[in-house]
């Protein structure tokens, strides 16, 4: 296929819209079912990239969730336990454990499920029936994959009444190491960011405390790998091979490791007693759980629990979480990596970061404050690696 015409572009006005080659050569994808639009395809080969390069750095299927051009979540094959399990919303998907393909997919699509409704999927591998089952139930546009196994094809197929957008790629295609971009009609031109993300990275550490264990180095590598793709600013909490909160296209740094650590505490957090044992109405969707418990930890426009309102999502008057209980909780979290995709300019990104449970730290370095951040580290016992590369994604 020489080239792929689409709907429209980012918006209905925007025509013609196309994908191709620049070169004249065959597209390195097949579309399978469904017709992806224009975003979506951003979605695809931005997602793929990042499984891609996180399979080839830790050896282990990888899984991401997509939104608008940045990752909600990503995630390794690593199993999950039973509580974070039943956080996913899969405590009753049979052979989870058997496959760390659907493994990654359960913590990717379950970390961020606000921001993950209607998203694109990227699996590193080719996709198993286990999987393929738990992308049915949920809200997503479409997926890329180096494969499919013939039934679950099958099953993917039969979503949204036979459009899911399923996009196979052709897992050893190379781009070219140039690329070109157009604004305003004006032609911008770089080499590609083949920058490899990996252990030796992560060597120049430069606080009092050096003891980082491969487990902080996996989810190092998670993070930075998730911001590499990232609309910057970003920032990216991770934690048990997993990316937890993703601070994404924010103006300033404390704006990103803000918004990444709340989203970080909202996932710890869905894994409190409370939140496990809320008791929703049998007949509640999955979305509709997702807001609900979102609301219950944050507190948001709604209360859930108020009367009048805790009637129509759960059996009974839920007590609420409070205050105290949720910062004992959060409290209680520890080892947390955290990645930025450029240098902290000020020591207040640690100090937010140390309340998500955050031990280590990689970013670039560089700042005239560099010495301010490593010191407020220190006063943590944090972990912190000057990776010396910065990692904007526009």
């Amino acid at each position: 296929m020489k080239e792929f015409e689409l709907k429209y572009g980012c918006n209905p006005n925007q025509k013609p819209s196309r994908i191709f080659m620049d070169n004249g050569e065959d597209l390195p994808i097949e579309i399978l079912n469904g017709r992806p639009g224009f975003i979506n395809f951003l979605d695809a080969f931005n997602s793929w990239q990042l499984v891609k390069e996180l399979k080839e750095a830790l050896g282990m299927p990888a899984v991401t969730s997509f939104k608008h051009v940045s990752p909600t979540s990503a995630a390794v094959g690593i199993p999950l336990s039973e509580d974070l399990k039943k956080a996913c919303f899969v405590d009753d998907i049979e052979g989870l454990d058997d496959s760390p393909l659907a493994c990654a997919y359960a913590r990717a699509r379950g970390t961020d499920r606000m921001c993950s409704f209607g998203d694109w999927v990227a699996l590193s591998d080719v996709c198993d029936v286990t999987t393929a089952l738990m992308i049915k139930r949920e809200v997503s546009d479409g997926v890329i994959a180096p494969g499919y196994e013939p039934e679950a094809l099958e099953i993917l197929k039969s979503k949204r009444k036979g459009g899911y957008n399923i996009v196979k790629i052709d897992p050893d295609y190379v781009p070219e190491v140039t690329e070109h971009k157009h604004v305003f009609g004006i032609t911008f031109e770089q080499g590609r960011n083949n920058f490899k993300i990996d252990a030796d990275l992560l060597k120049n550490i430069v606080t009092e405390n050096k003891d980082m264990p491969e487990s902080a180095v996996r989810d190092l590598i998670v993070a930075l790998i998730t911001l590499k793709y990232t609309q910057s600013n970003s920032v990216c909490y991770a934690v048990d091979g997993q990316a937890i909160g993703v601070g994404a296209g924010q103006q300033s740094r404390i704006h990103c490791t803000r918004l990444a650590g709340t989203k970080a505490d909202t996932w710890f957090l869905r894994q409190h007693e409370k939140v496990l044992n809320l008791p929703f109405k049998p007949e509640l969707g999955r979305p509709d759980r997702d807001n609900v418990i979102d609301g219950y930890i944050n507190k948001n426009e709604e209360d859930v629990c108020a009367e009048g309102n805790w009637q129509k999502y759960f059996t009974e008057q839920p007590a609420p979480l409070t205050d105290e209980e949720a910062k004992a909780f959060l409290a209680t979290r520890e080892g947390v990596a955290l990645g930025s995709d450029a240098f902290f300019p000020f020591s207040d990104n640690i100090e937010r970061a140390k309340r998500s449970g955050v031990k280590y730290i990689a970013e670039p370095g560089g700042s005239i404050r560099d010495d301010a951040v490593i010191e407020c580290c220190n006063k943590y016992d944090m972990v912190m690696a000057f990776t010396g590369m910065r990692l904007f994604h526009h």
